[in-house]
């Protein structure tokens, strides 16, 4: 990392920076376009002593389905907190922010983590137990990412 001054180190606190952002984009190896396929997804997380594990859902096709049978390894992106920092005197300006950038591999999951990986989405968007519709649970597809690598940054106030 560039500016190690603006690194978080602590994993608790990559951990609390996100539980604060709402969405994740998640990175695929695309070989066929030579390009990274990239989506912003609603996510929930676990977090087992250094070990977070991601959990996303969708419809049970796309394009995300094949690139995973293909290559399962994924990089992820979140970040929130942002607010941009004015100096009209000087005339700079810069922004705050806080992010935590990863890799891991990815596998669709099922049965009863399938379900715990849904309250955990929930749970991460809203407190206190939701009861969501099951009939709906069959036609969902969750995806695990199971992280191997993580870092965190800052600039600004922690919020």
């Amino acid at each position: 990392m560039r500016r190690s001054d603006r690194e978080i180190s602590n994993k608790n606190e990559i951990f609390e920076v996100m539980e604060k952002c709402d969405v994740c984009r998640l990175a695929f190896n695309d070989t066929e376009s030579g390009y990274p396929y990239i989506l912003p997804l609603n996510f929930g997380m676990k977090t087992d002593g250094g070990q977070v594990v991601l959990y996303f859902h969708g419809a049970d096709a796309g394009r995300k389905y094949e690139l995973i049978a293909k290559d399962n390894r994924a990089g992820f992106e979140m970040d929130c907190g942002h607010g941009l920092v004015m100096d009209e005197e000087s005339g700079n300006c810069a922004m705050n922010y806080e992010s935590v950038v990863g890799r891991g591999r990815i596998e669709i999951v099922s049965g009863k983590e399938k379900e715990d990986a849904l309250r955990a989405l929930m749970q991460h968007y809203r407190q206190g137990d939701f009861p969501y519709n099951k009939a709906v649970v069959p036609q969902t597809t969750v995806l695990k990412l199971t992280v191997e690598e993580i870092s965190g940054k800052r600039r600004g106030k922690q919020n």
